[in-house]
């Protein structure tokens, strides 16, 4: 299973509000856009690239909001991707829309797709269905942002709650299976990847952010060790 968060591009000299305060929305150059044209280029580009490394049933997963995720579902209709659902991550408090000429931006969309139209995906159903009080899950969900706890070793900018990418893995992995994320961040990927019992690789360019991954990744693992231990 591959989770993906790539960039969103929206580092435009543009505002938000963030803890109470007006801040710039640049984070880097990573996240500039170098117009829809090449943007769809390079989505194409690593779309392709993960659609190689996946095996026959697997999936991914690509989060984004509108300013990436039509180019996102169209690379992989082009690619030959089966999409599976697009989910609709709902956050209960999102930052306030400071220009308050456009409704306050609440979701982003999570794509679930198979390699190609002849996978067989897997879907834990059942689990779903139990976390859900015993009724078919939606593909709305609510879920809270990262917290203060999620970012005692530092802050990533579009940092994913880990609860989010947990679901996704429970959702279409077992345990044992490989996850892998090409835009591995703060490892976020990683750290519900241990936490469920999974195998985990990613790639990151950012040192910082390389730093950042190791100190959780060292965390989660040496509670993961406690956690068997107490098991046994």
């Amino acid at each position: 299973m591959i989770f993906a968060d790539p960039p969103y591009f929206l580092s435009n000299g543009g505002i938000t509000c963030q803890a109470g305060k007006m801040v710039k929305v640049d984070k880097g150059k990573w996240d500039k856009s170098q117009g829809s044209h090449l943007n769809h280029t390079f989505n194409t580009e690593w779309l392709s690239r993960c659609q190689k490394l996946l095996k026959p049933n697997g999936t991914i997963w690509v989060s984004g909001t509108m300013h990436v995720i039509y180019s996102i579902g169209y690379a992989m209709q082009q690619l030959g991707y089966k999409l599976l659902n697009d989910i609709v991550w709902e956050k209960p408090n999102p930052p306030p829309n400071l220009a308050c000429r456009y409704f306050t931006h609440s979701t982003e969309t999570v794509l679930w797709a198979a390699k190609n139209g002849k996978s067989k995906h897997y879907f834990n159903y059942d689990l779903m269905k139990k976390y859900n009080g015993g009724k078919q899950m939606k593909s709305v969900w609510r879920l809270t942002a990262p917290g203060g706890g999620e970012k005692t070793h530092g802050k990533h900018p579009t940092q994913k709650p880990i609860a989010l990418v947990e679901r996704c893995i429970e959702a279409s992995t077992k345990p044992g299976d490989f996850t892998f994320d090409p835009f591995s961040g703060s490892s976020t990927t990683g750290i519900a990847a241990i936490r469920m019992d999974r195998k985990f690789c990613g790639v990151e360019l950012e040192d910082a952010f390389v730093d950042l991954s190791l100190r959780r990744l060292k965390e989660a693992t040496s509670n993961a060790q406690k956690k068997l231990q107490v098991a046994v």
